[in-house]
């Protein structure tokens, strides 16, 4: 694939991310923002409750004065708004431009699909590997739940697993299309799909679990809810995504092909 094409599938792949990053910032803000609300209702109202019970431990403070929360740099309406379609359109164009690169090496390589079927396939297997696979082993949680001083090392653990989640999807779809000359192509994906569930939960069982993700007495609710919420986000974004980006890259590819295979003007030199 020349590089121009893949410049423009780059672009395109780019676009069609901030276009499903549109689509998952309203998904966000409809189902996602009222469970945030919640739980940060919950952490206030357990605030007041420890302070309420432990008066004394604000005597020595300045009283008053310094049982105020320190002021909240952005507002909550500012961050529900701006800053969260921010943050989702730069998360849905980023992962935009990368999931078309991945396109450009897949093309091809996977098997005789469509530009639109490589799309689909490719978006998928990012949702599945990026998001779905360590969201089952780290479900997401509402904002300050956990535990603070914790907050580092379950960070690590979640990007830990998506790098071995992506590593472990990669060596499936080599091992598929190394095992696909002598299986077949259909009892291949069998086969490395098996491989990647056993591999994966191998590392569900090995990876130490957060264990200080919730705080005790949360509402399971409202957790359950708030986890919908993000699984709803994301497979929103990479649906869209997968179906934009799959109309976008047939209409390039096809306009290449169409033009090499064009036939040379009259009087025009043949190239030898």
């Amino acid at each position: 694939m020349h590089a121009s094409t893949v410049r423009s599938l780059l672009v395109r792949g780019m676009l069609a991310g901030l276009i499903a990053g549109l689509l998952a910032f309203a998904v966000a803000y409809v189902v996602g923002e009222p469970p945030v609300d919640g739980a940060i209702a919950v952490e206030e109202a357990q605030a007041a409750q420890e302070a309420h019970a432990a008066p004394e431990a604000h005597a020595g403070h300045g009283g008053t004065a310094a049982a105020e929360e320190e002021e909240e740099a952005v507002s909550r309406p500012v961050q529900s708004t701006f800053g969260l379609a921010t943050g989702v359109l730069v998360y849905g164009v980023a992962l935009g431009g990368i999931a078309a690169l991945a396109f450009s090496f897949a093309l091809g390589r996977i098997g005789r699909f469509s530009p639109r079927a490589t799309a689909a396939l490719t978006a998928a297997a990012a949702f599945t590997t990026v998001y779905l696979v360590p969201f089952l082993k780290y479900p997401a949680t509402p904002p300050a739940v956990g535990n603070p001083d914790t907050i580092g090392k379950r960070t690590t653990l979640f990007f830990l697993m998506i790098l071995l989640s992506v590593l472990l999807g990669l060596a499936a779809v080599i091992a598929g299309r190394r095992l696909a000359p002598r299986l077949g192509n259909w009892n291949a994906t069998l086969v490395a799909a098996a491989g990647f569930v056993v591999v994966t939960g191998v590392a569900f069982v090995l990876l130490p679990a957060n264990d200080d993700a919730v705080k005790a007495g949360f509402p399971a609710a409202l957790l359950w809810e708030f986890r919908l919420a993000s699984l709803a986000v994301q497979a929103v974004l990479w649906a869209v995504f997968g179906v934009v980006f799959g109309v976008l890259a047939q209409k390039v590819l096809a306009g290449r092909t169409s033009t090499a295979d064009a036939p040379a003007p009259v009087g025009a030199p043949i190239p030898g």
